[in-house]
């Protein structure tokens, strides 16, 4: 096989895989009545900290409307607070509230406890594998 083949037919048995995996993650969450983009947001406040909607918005890469509806849904579930921002009258600070970080950590655990029992079906060669496959993996992703 040609090594422009292979290296398409690695590039698509990964897109695959990864996007299989991701999938069965997801299946793994918490809270069914809350859609993946309210999730992505609770996890941004979650790994960020307190932003203002326009900047959870731009690291979601949604418009600010969009947003300010994922916000006001959040809120109505008691997912997140929001406050006055210091300085500037105008904007609002968005944070996890006690709930939301709550809910992020139990989504979190399911995720991770489903990915713990998948590992421990895998040889101590296998796992070694995917150590090594995750850092790779990590650095093309550009983190």
């Amino acid at each position: 096989m040609p090594d422009d083949l292979r290296e398409r037919s690695l590039a698509s048995r990964l897109r695959l895989a990864v996007v299989r995996l991701n999938r069965r993650l997801r299946a793994q969450r918490a809270g069914q009545g809350v859609t993946l983009t309210q999730i992505s947001a609770l996890s941004t406040l979650y790994k960020c900290g307190a932003l203002t909607p326009g900047q959870l918005a731009a690291k979601e890469g949604v418009q600010p409307p969009s947003m300010t509806r994922v916000i006001a849904a959040l809120e109505e579930l008691g997912y997140v607070d929001r406050r006055p921002h210091p300085t500037d009258g105008r904007q609002a600070i968005v944070e996890l509230s006690e709930a939301g970080s709550g809910f992020v950590h139990d989504a979190i655990s399911a995720r991770e406890a489903w990915l713990d029992q998948r590992l421990a079906e895998l040889t101590a060669e296998e796992r070694e594998l995917l150590s090594k496959a995750a850092e790779i993996i990590d650095r093309m992703a550009g983190n």
